[in-house]
């Protein structure tokens, strides 16, 4: 399910984190679907459950994850975490807008290369 990289600089964690939150929207894991116990994952990754409930944390803080007491973490609704994770997104792309413009790009050539960007990362071929 979710594979470490021990070269990877950024904490374990944040790799978890990241991992499980790709997984949520691309619908890998369903919502309201119980997610591993943090000892059961701690030891299919051979790292400490501490690191792994730390990773659940920041899930359930930024809305991807929820908790039963009793029961374990769940899978949020998957449309509150697309919508998330298309607005923190948005606001990425607002910013680096605004830095463009201020770099001097003109308008044509930013939605050119954004219409460039966007035909590759869907594997379309662009035929001018």
């Amino acid at each position: 399910m979710i594979f470490l990289d021990q070269m990877d600089r950024r904490p374990i964690y944040e790799q978890i984190v990241e991992k499980m939150s790709e997984l949520m929207i691309r619908g890998a894991l369903s919502e309201n679907s119980p997610l591993p116990s943090v000892r059961n994952l701690a030891a299919e990754l051979s790292i400490n459950p501490n690191t792994v409930q730390r990773a659940y944390i920041e899930l359930e803080r930024e809305g991807y994850i929820y908790s039963v007491k009793g029961k374990g973490s769940f899978v949020s609704p998957l449309d509150d975490i697309r919508d998330r994770k298309c607005e923190e997104l948005l606001s990425e792309i607002r910013a680096d807008i605004g830095k463009a413009v201020q770099a001097g790009i003109k308008e044509e050539e930013l939605i050119a290369e954004v219409r460039d960007i966007y035909s590759q990362a869907k594997g379309e071929k662009e035929y001018d």
